[in-house]
């Protein structure tokens, strides 16, 4: 049985996703995500983690990144319990491929997620460069399962933004506004956060796009009878005025 399969036994396909709601477009679009581009995208390593990977535990991760286009290659980024207590975790990121997309400041990104059920799973759309230029432009926990978490590293603010329209299993649309006086949120069509910090006028960062799974100290791990987890990105574009 392939990985594909293996996974498919656990989660249904989705056959119609929500449409997205949001404010209005601003500017063209600059890049369109597509996962199984290997110019866009580079699976399985990264810098923000300790020698690119495979394994964090310094940030209480029981991640293992693989290589495997079938954790994430089709916008289903997937983990999989391993023997050793670790999870084969899918993760793509812009830095060091052909392309070296980064996203800069003025940008704004739009992304349609499915938020992940069970326990341990963190999924997370964020970026990185050089050892910070982070903004996450949202994390999940489903222990808080009307939480988003919405931080910038770089001007440091964050804001929980709650919603009883966030569980897991949702669609969810979030756009990020990268100002530079002030990073601006929307969730589902409704502006939740502006944060007065910004990321100043020469930020640029690379994207991440990747399922973590929690080790337990911030949030729980996965219970024991727990093998599977899925987070699917079904659309991922970012825009520059």
């Amino acid at each position: 049985m392939s990985v594909k399969q293996w996974f498919a036994s656990f989660f249904p396909s989705q056959r119609s996703r929500p449409r997205a709601s949001g404010p209005r477009r601003s500017g063209p679009v600059c890049f369109e995500a597509d996962f199984g581009s290997t110019r866009q995208w580079v699976q399985g390593r990264s810098w923000a983690y300790p020698d690119g990977g495979p394994v964090n535990p310094g940030d209480n991760k029981l991640d293992h990144l693989v290589t495997d286009p079938a954790y994430c290659r089709d916008g289903a980024f997937l983990a999989r319990r391993r023997p050793d207590g670790l999870w084969n975790t899918g993760l793509l990121t812009t830095e060091g491929s052909e392309g070296a997309f980064m996203v800069r400041t003025g940008d704004v990104l739009e992304v349609r997620a499915r938020l992940p059920e069970g326990l341990g799973a963190w999924p997370a759309v964020w970026t990185w460069r050089d050892g910070g230029n982070e903004v996450d432009v949202f994390e999940y926990h489903p222990d808080n399962p009307d939480v988003l978490e919405l931080s910038n590293h770089v001007g440091g603010a964050g804001h929980d933004h709650r919603d009883p329209a966030l569980r897991p299993g949702a669609w969810v649309t979030v756009r990020t506004e990268f100002g530079a006086g002030s990073v601006v949120w929307w969730v589902n069509g409704s502006r939740v956060f502006a944060d007065g910090r910004g990321v100043g006028r020469g930020w640029q960062a690379y994207l991440i796009v990747n399922l973590s799974v929690s080790a337990g100290r911030y949030h729980p791990a996965p219970e024991r009878s727990q093998s599977a987890l899925r987070f699917d990105v079904g659309r991922l574009r970012v825009r520059r005025p």
